[in-house]
């Protein structure tokens, strides 16, 4: 009689633990994923010795063809006229005055347009970083 129990309970596979190990996989990735933040316009930064310890928040970026978009946090990228610049960075800071704005400009991008935002920045002050990439 003990036989055919055992027999029984060794037929029967479980799936529970091998669920339980994709769970935590895709928990996993989940959180990371979060923590990266991508950047999907394409700019060649300018080339600098240190770069910058700072964690910025909030990002404008200028590319090659002079088209300005902003973000927030982990957010994407919106094309926004220059206008638009300002009002944003003002709210961004009504929420977080201790954050950073990171200025990522196409290294084509003249340094007049580069100069705008840094003056808005100047203005309201807040504080600024400049993106580089490494030698």
């Amino acid at each position: 009689m003990a036989l055919k129990q055992r027999h029984k309970i060794e037929s029967g596979f479980s799936m529970a633990s091998m669920t339980d190990v994709i769970f935590l996989l895709l928990i996993f990735f989940m959180i990371t994923s979060t923590i990266v933040v991508p950047s999907a316009i394409k700019v060649l930064l300018p080339k600098a010795q240190q770069q910058a310890q700072a964690k910025p928040l909030t990002r404008v970026t200028i590319d090659a063809e002079m088209r300005y978009y902003v973000a927030a946090g982990g957010d994407m990228e919106r094309e926004v006229p220059f206008e638009a610049i300002t009002p944003f960075l003002e709210s961004s800071y009504s929420e977080d005055p201790n954050i950073f704005v990171a200025l990522y400009a196409d290294e084509s991008v003249p340094y007049r347009e580069i100069v705008r935002i840094l003056d808005i920045a100047n203005q309201h002050k807040f504080k600024m970083v400049l993106m580089t990439r490494p030698k």
